[in-house]
């Protein structure tokens, strides 16, 4: 874990999927074509936290939802930080690399399947959920203790807080 925490301290942007990473993978469609999602209210917490100490918080995802354009603007992450419809995540990943002059070891991912691995292959910290699939666990450096749209990205962003010397300080905050 000590190798986990030292990468962890020079991570500058968290870079999450959606499917199954922020939800636990379910697309609920309506009759009318209409797509709904679930997302933990401890993973939204967790992002909100973890931006207030500067680590800024980054989107790339393969499908185009609404409902996901809501989440971003509910948790403060910045519309431009945020890469819907993204096939080809490399595409997205290079945008933000140019857009936010940041190196690629600063930035951590966190990705739950195959169509994550081309960019979790290029980050300083490369993170599964907890029920990722078995070839994506294998090439992570972390695996969260909790699934997908479970907490898995409540324990990303307490791991990097961990990291960066600040969690305790923000969980006494409440007391």
């Amino acid at each position: 874990m000590k190798d986990i925490l030292e990468k962890a301290a020079r991570i500058k942007l968290l870079i999450f999927d959606v499917d199954g990473v922020l939800t636990d993978g379910s697309l609920f469609i309506g009759d009318d074509g209409q797509e709904y999602k679930a997302f933990h209210s401890q993973d939204g917490h967790g992002i909100k936290m973890l931006q207030k100490y500067g680590v800024r918080c980054a989107i790339i995802t393969g499908r185009t939802s609404k409902v996901v354009e809501h989440r971003i603007r509910n948790l403060g992450i910045a519309p431009e930080l945020v890469w819907q419809g993204q096939h080809d995540k490399l595409q997205g990943f290079a945008e933000l690399l140019k857009q936010t002059g940041l190196q690629a070891d600063e930035i951590a991912y966190l990705g739950d399947d195959v169509v994550d691995l081309p960019v979790m292959q290029k980050v300083g910290l490369a993170i599964a959920v907890e029920d990722a699939h078995a070839f994506v666990l294998k090439h992570s450096h972390w695996q969260t203790p909790r699934a997908g749209g479970r907490g898995a990205a409540r324990d990303v962003c307490e791991m990097l807080m961990e990291a960066h010397g600040v969690l305790q300080q923000e969980l006494e905050s409440y007391l």
